[in-house]
């Protein structure tokens, strides 16, 4: 646990291991990968800039298991408006991850529960990463 404070409101505790990156880390149509935990049971997803908050998705396209990027932190199309799936075209809504265009159109990415504290997103209270991890049936 640290303590952070954004200015002269109280200091709040925060779980270091729940967190993903800071929010100033994302620029206006900014976008990070993260990993959390180890192994193959690992949770590898990404955040999304948008508008003053963050949204996060486990990094993996709603029509095949494979992961959206083939970079580092490369996930948006080319002007950032929107998530694209490099694998095979796929296009997704930054704000609610559906699939708008693309062989899984009308589909969803998988959400990751996020909330901003401290000026870091991390990952909510009492979210199983693990289980965000495994595969949906």
């Amino acid at each position: 646990m640290a303590r952070v404070s954004d200015g002269p409101e109280p200091v709040e505790e925060i779980d270091l291991e729940r967190v993903l990156c800071r929010l100033a880390d994302l620029d206006a149509t900014g976008c990070r990968e993260f990993r959390l935990g180890g192994g193959a049971e690992a949770l590898r997803g990404f955040v999304v800039r948008t508008g003053a908050t963050a949204q996060a998705y486990v990094n993996r396209c709603a029509h095949l298991t494979l992961r959206l990027n083939l970079l580092p932190d490369r996930f948006l199309t080319h002007d950032g408006s929107m998530i694209l799936c490099t694998a095979h075209g796929a296009i997704y809504e930054k704000a609610t991850g559906y699939c708008v265009a693309g062989p899984c159109s009308g589909k969803s990415l998988r959400r990751v529960p996020v909330r901003i504290a401290g000026g870091y997103v991390m990952l909510e209270e009492g979210v199983d990463a693990a289980a965000l991890a495994a595969p949906q049936e």
